[in-house]
């Protein structure tokens, strides 16, 4: 529910309908626009308590109209929230019409791994060093991550190389100590509707990196959105990294490109995408990052390794960084193609 002011409502007018709000038991969420003043009702609202509300809302001074939202998330809505959310980590800022390249290799493996690939990365232009501790692996027998010593690695190499850092967290318990050592935490598809694991990483004020899950709409998507802004964190960016395909055969999964135009247009959060899972080809993560960037994303968020070929995890879909260095610069051709202001 959300509560239009009019446009000559007084500020005592307002304070008395979040007093309303509060005394029925809902919290209220102060929502300032650019002429008018609205005020949101975030959490769910009891089936008999909304006509009573609507009823006392209606007839107070200085509303304009009560407006129902149906949708499943409120806070993750561009209802709630009209302009693009902004995050900034450092000098890097991430949506608002910022973009932003997270690269590299799928898995700390080493230290000598993760200096070579951070320099390559950042050379080419990446402001953000991706990279795994922990890993949830399909097979209990693969390779799941140096954990504790990765992070490690991870905050000596940030440190050295001068580049922030985003890693996945699996499990609630050790939100507090991967928070320690990088500056965003990574939410993988596999834990998208782990609600404590979410509601942990919401109350670390770290900014988190949210990607969907395979079988998950966009709805449940922003749904586990709503999760961590409920715990007030509201440096939540979203990543798509490809849905169930109909055909294995030449694709890791789907990279859903509708689901840009359409989180961007429902939700005020950013959105980047992950290609190199998108498509599980090196071969075809470059085309698939330029459609990307076309179709609207605050960012990429791809695999680099700087052997492949003897990667312990997801090699199969790492570019090289003399690759990534080519893509880097398509990247700038076609944001300066769509937004000439960039050239300049």
């Amino acid at each position: 529910m959300m509560v239009l002011m009019k446009r000559e409502a007084t500020q005592e007018q307002i304070e008395a309908v979040r007093e309303a709000i509060h005394e029925h038991g809902m919290k209220s969420l102060p929502l300032p626009g650019g002429e008018r003043m609205a005020i949101g009702i975030p959490s769910a609202i009891p089936p008999d308590l909304r006509p009573v509300l609507d009823t006392v809302l209606s007839a107070m001074d200085g509303v304009d109209q009560v407006i129902h939202i149906s949708r499943p998330y409120k806070l993750a809505s561009r209802d709630f929230h009209p302009h693009d959310t902004e995050i900034s980590i450092g000098d890097v800022r991430i949506g608002n019409g910022h973009f932003v390249v997270m690269a590299g290799p799928c898995a700390v493996e080493s230290y000598d791994q993760m200096i070579e690939s951070a320099k390559a990365v950042k050379q080419a232009g990446a402001q953000i060093l991706r990279a795994g501790a922990y890993k949830p692996r399909t097979s209990p027998y693969s390779f799941q991550g140096l954990q504790r010593e990765g992070l490690e690695i991870l905050k000596a190499v940030r440190e050295e190389v001068g580049i922030l850092t985003v890693s996945e967290v699996i499990d609630p318990h050790d939100v507090e100590l991967v928070a320690q050592y990088v500056d965003i935490l990574q939410i993988g598809a596999r834990s998208m509707q782990n609600f404590p694991l979410l509601v942990s990483a919401g109350r670390s004020n770290k900014p988190v990196l949210l990607k969907r899950a395979p079988s998950a709409t966009i709805d449940e998507w922003l749904a586990s959105a709503e999760y961590l802004l409920t715990q007030g964190n509201e440096q939540v960016i979203l990543c798509e990294r490809g849905i169930v395909p109909i055909d294995r055969t030449y694709a890791r999964n789907t990279l859903d490109i509708n689901a840009v135009p359409i989180i961007k247009y429902h939700s005020h959060l950013p959105i980047v995408v992950d290609p190199s899972h998108g498509i599980g080809h090196a071969r075809y993560v470059s085309s698939v990052a330029l459609a990307s960037v076309a179709a609207g994303a605050d960012g990429l968020l791809i695999e680099v390794h700087p052997h492949p070929e003897r990667a312990l995890s997801d090699g199969a879909q790492s570019l090289t960084p003399e690759a990534f260095e080519r893509l880097m610069a398509q990247i700038h051709a076609v944001r300066t193609a769509l937004t000439p202001a960039l050239a300049k």
